[in-house]
């Protein structure tokens, strides 16, 4: 049997602030669990949709588990993300109630675009509690076809080792400014480009490769640098 097929997530939810209220949550924790990582979304899809719940299991099936949440405008059915100053809040949050949730996992904390950059964001105003590391699905350098390296300057702030799991073709991560970014982070960054891969990591059919395959490639990458952090 399959971590997909032994777990279950379980619901929660957490304080994001106390201006916008509580948020919902889903842990996944497989039996053989080494890792936990705060798993934020992006802008436009909550914790629920396809790339997020098919990440977390193939996630499950490596030792990982996963605190996926919601943003208080997802969770209150908004289209429009939150400030800057909310969003943040909100990972501090996420982050202490995930390792409340399995206070025995070392975290790990990122997300799918949006989610990751808040994420690191957030982690270079001041280190997020008990966070070994960050782990970008897709780092959003730039708005699609208008690369710039402005939104990646904050990274030089994050103490933490950094992974950068980017498609080949994403069009909102310019890999030839992407890669002197993670160049000037040094050790702490570890840049892997998915071949053929969009922003949302899929591939085209004359790739003979399929979508799962690239969910269970972006996991076991996870893995691999999770342990190389003990």
């Amino acid at each position: 049997m399959t971590a997909r097929d032994a777990v279950e997530a379980i619901g929660s939810r957490f304080l994001a602030t106390p201006g916008k209220g509580e948020v919902s949550a889903l842990l996944l924790r497989p039996a053989a669990a080494r890792w936990l990582l705060v798993f934020a979304h992006g802008a436009g899809a909550g914790m629920r949709n396809r790339f997020m719940s098919e990440m977390s299991a193939a996630l499950a099936e490596v030792g990982i588990a996963s605190f996926r949440y919601h943003f208080p405008y997802m969770e209150a059915g908004g289209r429009r993300p939150d400030v800057r100053a909310v969003l943040c809040a909100t990972v501090r949050a996420a982050v202490a109630a995930a390792g409340r949730a399995a206070p025995d996992l070392p975290l790990l904390a990122g997300g799918k675009s949006m989610g990751g950059r808040m994420t690191s964001l957030a982690a270079a105003e001041a280190p997020l509690t008990g966070v070994r590391a960050l782990v970008f699905f897709g780092f959003p350098l730039h708005a699609a076809g208008r690369p710039s390296v402005e939104r990646g300057a904050h990274l030089a702030e994050v103490a933490v080792p950094l992974l950068f799991l980017q498609g080949e073709r994403d069009r909102l991560a310019d890999l030839d400014r992407l890669r002197p970014i993670c160049a000037g982070l040094g050790e702490r960054a570890t840049l892997h480009v998915v071949a053929g891969a969009d922003h949302s990591f899929r591939v085209p059919k004359r790739s003979g490769r399929t979508d799962p395959e690239v969910i269970a490639e972006l996991a076991e990458t996870t893995a691999v640098f999770a342990a190389r952090l003990t």
